[in-house]
């Protein structure tokens, strides 16, 4: 595939991305409005917001024999369908059963979006291409939910959150219409006796226990459901409570604040975009980064959790190197597909998806019941909020001992 080519196919996935990161984050911005006008607490905003993981991450497993048995491009297409039904259906519903029921049903239909590219990346695309085009996608995915926080306040008060959802389903139509005009048919193959990690096929009757008894995806899974997955879901919900409640900001500042966390790392998947190849050619291989940057990581997980105060170091500036610490671990996600063969790439990406999103799902839900309990037994809202990220902070550390024993005791290595 020509450098032509190579950029048309990257816009048609990009645009579908794009749109699918700017719902999945929009909850983040809509929490204060749709808490209001639902009286909803906050293990219920944890349940909306999780709702779009849920029904993502119940795709993940059927979506990965589609991929490689049908093709990115017509899965991507017919997915993204059910996310224009769940638009109109969000836009309507008059109960949180409903908003719910849409935000499940989204999930479905974008389920695809980057499982579909990086698929076709790894069909098309050289190795050095795959390492920029993954990250250069997730940045495109940063624009959609940076698109999601003050673009979004400032058409709230225009045309309301309703007509807002309206207007994604017409856009979803678009990125539709650009994936059948840009992106080539999949040529699938249907040899029967290849192994994951061979250059050759694999039957595509073929299931996922291969995949799960990787050593190698064993090893990436906790960091993608945790480390990955945490960061998500703090970017993608929990960034602005924390910022209001910890904080001490207003809505509007908040909204800005949220702005400026996925401008941050908008910026920094770009730049991984350009050096992750060059430290790949270096022998900076994705576990020697993950190795060295996951301290810290935790260090300012901890000093988020310590520091945060209205009186104290910005919550903002603080979610952001959060945030922008935690990217090392999304270079897991394009070398776990490269351990496998063409021929299981779809199963191997969507099933490593799967546990990332079960992750966020969990956390998600995970961190606003255990906010309500806190808050149950006694303990101030503040308190309740550190709290439970706090216990988060504990599993991440757990999990980095697990991935750094691992990485002792001489489990493959990729770049």
């Amino acid at each position: 595939m020509n450098n032509k080519q190579a950029i048309a196919v990257f816009v048609a996935f990009a645009l579908a991305y794009f749109f699918s990161a700017l719902i999945r984050a929009i909850t983040a911005t809509l929490s204060p409005v749709l808490t209001l006008e639902l009286s909803l607490q906050a293990r219920d905003l944890g349940l909306l917001a999780g709702g779009y993981f849920l029904g993502f991450a119940v795709m993940q497993l059927p979506l990965g024999r589609w991929l490689d048995r049908i093709g990115p491009k017509k899965v991507n297409v017919w997915l993204l369908a059910l996310a224009v039904v769940g638009c109109v259906i969000f836009s309507l519903a008059q109960s949180f059963a409903g908003l719910l029921a849409a935000r499940v049903l989204i999930g479905v239909g974008v389920s695809a979006c980057l499982m579909a590219a990086l698929t076709g990346f790894r069909h098309w695309f050289t190795p050095e291409r795959q390492l920029r085009a993954n990250s250069w996608m997730l940045m495109s995915g940063s624009m959609g939910m940076l698109a999601s926080t003050l673009p979004v306040q400032w058409l709230m008060p225009v045309i309301g959150w309703r007509a807002l959802f309206a207007l994604l389903a017409v856009m979803f139509v678009i990125a539709m219409v650009v994936l059948v005009w840009q992106v080539p048919q999949h040529q699938s193959k249907t040899k029967e006796n290849a192994s994951p990690e061979g250059d050759g096929d694999a039957p595509l009757s073929a299931g996922y226990g291969e995949v799960f008894k990787h050593p190698y995806f064993r090893r990436m899974a906790w960091v993608g459901m945790v480390n990955y997955g945490g960061m998500l879901s703090i970017q993608t919900l929990w960034s602005v409570p924390w910022m209001m409640k910890v904080g001490g900001y207003t809505d509007t500042q908040a909204s800005a604040g949220l702005f400026a966390i996925n401008l941050a790392m908008l910026c920094t998947f770009w730049t991984w975009g350009w050096v992750a190849p060059k430290l790949a050619q270096s022998g900076w291989s994705v576990n020697r980064l993950i190795t060295w940057g996951t301290p810290l990581n935790l260090l300012l997980l901890a000093l988020l959790i310590l520091a945060t105060r209205p009186d104290g170091i910005p919550a903002g500036l603080l979610l952001i190197a959060y945030c922008v610490s935690s990217t090392a671990a999304s270079l897991a996600q394009p070398a776990v597909g490269q351990a496998f063969s063409k021929e299981w790439v779809g199963r191997a990406l969507s099933a490593y998806n799967l546990v990332i999103f079960i992750g966020v799902f969990a956390l998600q839900w995970g961190i606003g019941l255990m906010v309500d309990a806190l808050k149950s037994v006694g303990w101030t809202e503040v308190a309740a909020f550190q709290g439970a990220l706090g216990a988060y902070a504990m599993l991440s550390v757990m999990t980095y001992i697990h991935f750094v024993w691992g990485y002792a005791w001489g489990q493959k290595e990729c770049t």
